[in-house]
């Protein structure tokens, strides 16, 4: 009898709200680029793409339905991949804004943050003497006295405005206590098991990204939630690939994308997106796992469906 392998699934992030266009120029930010890169992503093996949207005209930070539209219609078109559209996207908008193009557009995924937290990128302003936009140094600069707010009335709001869409989220926990609170809602009702955690490592204001943390997160999701949960890792910067590369040999799934990284390398900036999941799909591979397909991911998350968006 054939042994059987297990089903890693690649996310890959493809553009956030936090790096901006002037660190990298393989960033996509206009809609074009977003669905181009995107697309690109899945053929290389990504099942999942995690989404922001941009303005065109500034590449700022948007949660207008009006900009996720142009490239979430052409990327269902051209992939199968499964779309997981954030409810992040700004230090400073309130969920209802937050959660407005998911429920817009009533996707089969979508982020959710278990708890407030300070969530800071402030160094990188040091380190840029050029800026391709006005609003870029001013937001980076000022992230340290921001706190990215999602209270437990926010998650309670957020869970009860989008269950009628039956879209599963991707519980962001950023530390341990991410997953406690977790664990509260859960008991309180407001998500229905198997949830699908990412333990998101390396940003600063939450934990760091080396492996002992990881075992923790991973030991304490084993004792908050048993066999109730599948889990993912999402490692900040140099992190990403030799975190992704340990979560997949534990049995969990990986992120990466240029939202959490802009390197394919060490010192070497990563040409798109396809290039870093074609590099953590040829190490799982090898390693002895197969990658999975979409609709192996929807089968694992029990999610709703392609045919069952808006979009």
């Amino acid at each position: 009898m054939a042994r059987t392998r297990n089903k890693t699934i690649i996310t890959c992030a493809v553009t956030g709200a936090i790096h901006t266009p002037t660190m990298s120029d393989a960033l996509p930010y206009t809609y074009d680029d977003i669905a181009r890169q995107a697309i690109d992503a899945a053929e290389a093996g990504a099942s999942i793409l995690h989404l922001h949207a941009r303005t065109n005209e500034t590449g700022a930070p948007s949660v207008e339905p009006n900009d996720f539209a142009p490239f979430l219609s052409r990327i269902k078109q051209a992939s199968d991949a499964v779309i997981n559209i954030s409810t992040g996207g700004s230090l400073t908008l309130s969920i209802q804004d937050r959660i407005r193009p998911a429920a817009t557009f009533s996707a089969e995924m979508c982020s959710m943050n278990m708890g407030s937290m300070n969530f800071s990128f402030h160094p990188l302003a040091k380190r840029y003497d050029n800026w391709k936009f006005d609003w870029e140094k001013d937001y980076v600069a000022n992230s340290d006295g921001n706190i990215f707010r999602n209270t437990f009335r926010d998650i309670r709001e957020a869970a009860e405005t989008l269950a009628p869409h039956a879209i599963k989220f991707e519980h962001e926990c950023y530390d341990v206590g991410h997953l406690y609170n977790l664990k509260f809602c859960m008991d309180a009702g407001l998500f229905k098991a198997p949830i699908f955690i990412q333990f998101v490592m390396g940003i600063l204001g939450g934990i760091g990204a080396d492996i002992d943390n990881l075992v923790f997160m991973k030991k304490t999701a084993d004792k908050l939630f048993g066999d109730d949960y599948r889990w993912s890792v999402l490692a900040a910067g140099n992190a990403q690939i030799p975190l992704a590369t340990t979560a997949s040999q534990m049995g969990g799934n990986v992120r990466v994308g240029l939202e959490d990284s802009l390197f394919i390398s060490r010192g070497q900036l990563a040409d798109s997106n396809a290039q870093q999941v074609a590099k953590i799909r040829r190490i799982v591979e090898e390693l002895g796992n197969d990658v999975a397909t979409p609709d192996e991911a929807r089968e694992i998350l029990d999610l709703k469906g392609a045919d069952r968006v808006s979009f």
